[in-house]
């Protein structure tokens, strides 16, 4: 009988046991951050996580991590399929280096919706791209990414991942002559896949607005990049395709935009394996209008304003068919 109860005894502290630490191991699929909040809390939404950091590591791969109330949630670095959502409060991500990092596997898809990701000294990237299947980023405002080298986003896929992103404002990034607003440059033979920018202002950056560059890339297959009802003004220049030869070919097309007030030249292709296609789209007061280098197709269907710039520059001849 004694032996009994010692054996009762012994299994119920140890199902108590378990009861207790199980959780602590656990990843919940949807996960709570609070400027009030502590990071050794289970980041639930009665217990909240202090910053995404601390959230990241208690959140199961595909899950949520939400905002409760405003906040300065600090910098994460992102390995797996995840979102960050706060479009109804301040998600704010106050960084030196990088503000978003995602390196996460080739099926993987991040998300980032409602953010206002701030560089402070000394910023790198507002959102760096390293690898992952998908990068979306919805509703939110990328500044301030100011040093040498600088990016609002970096996109440097070695796969052929993808690039999405809708109402996003990216201003303020880059120094002098280097960095900018948003850098696409796939490497190696992956490709960067698709990149579309859509109701996108890119504006008041230093160096580019938006470069797409193809050096050290060798994919075959290429690039293409579509802009669409979008705002590129007042940066050092406006939009860039650069397509050094023997490297990815690109084909990019952006329509009902505006390429305006830049101090360069608001629309360069450069590269013989460069293509742009323009519709309906205004470039005025830049530098420059339109500049097709070494034999790249710079063209147009017909519809766009490329007037009161300082010089207007051309597209490539012929009209393009728009069925």
């Amino acid at each position: 009988m004694i032996r009994l109860n010692k054996l009762a005894a012994g299994t119920a502290v140890l199902a108590f046991g378990l009861a207790f630490s199980a959780p602590a191991s656990a990843q919940a699929t949807r996960t709570w951050v609070s400027g009030v909040g502590d990071d050794v809390n289970p980041c639930s939404r009665t217990a909240p996580c202090k910053t995404f950091a601390g959230a990241i590591s208690k959140t199961a791969a595909g899950g949520e991590i939400n905002c409760i109330d405003p906040g300065g949630f600090g910098a994460v670095t992102i390995t797996k399929s995840l979102t960050i959502s706060c479009p109804y409060t301040e998600g704010g991500v106050l960084a030196g280096g990088n503000g978003i990092t995602v390196n996460a596997a080739a099926t993987d898809s991040v998300y980032l919706r409602g953010l206002d990701i701030f560089g402070v000294n000394p910023p790198t990237n507002g959102v760096r791209f390293i690898a992952g299947g998908a990068l979306i980023i919805e509703d939110s405002t990328i500044r301030r990414f100011n040093a040498a080298n600088s990016f609002g986003v970096s996109f440097q896929p070695s796969g052929n991942s993808v690039l999405t992103m809708n109402n996003v404002t990216i201003t303020d990034n880059g120094n002098g002559i280097t960095g900018g607003g948003i850098l696409i440059k796939p490497t190696g033979a992956g490709g960067a896949g698709r990149v579309t920018l859509r109701n996108v202002r890119v504006s008041a950056n230093a160096n580019l607005g938006i470069l797409l560059d193809t050096t050290g890339a060798t994919s075959p297959s290429g690039v293409g990049m579509i802009i669409e009802d979008s705002m590129i003004a007042r940066n050092a220049a406006g939009v860039m395709v650069l397509v050094p030869a023997g490297t990815s070919p690109t084909t990019s097309m952006i329509v009902n935009s505006l390429i305006v007030n830049n101090a360069g030249t608001g629309l360069t292709g450069d590269g013989a394996a460069a293509t742009i296609r323009v519709g309906n789209t205004t470039i005025s007061g830049n530098g420059t209008g339109v500049s097709a280098l070494n034999t790249s197709q710079v063209r147009s269907y017909g519809d766009n304003r490329n007037d009161g710039n300082a010089a207007d520059g051309a597209f490539t001849a012929g009209i393009l068919p728009k069925e």
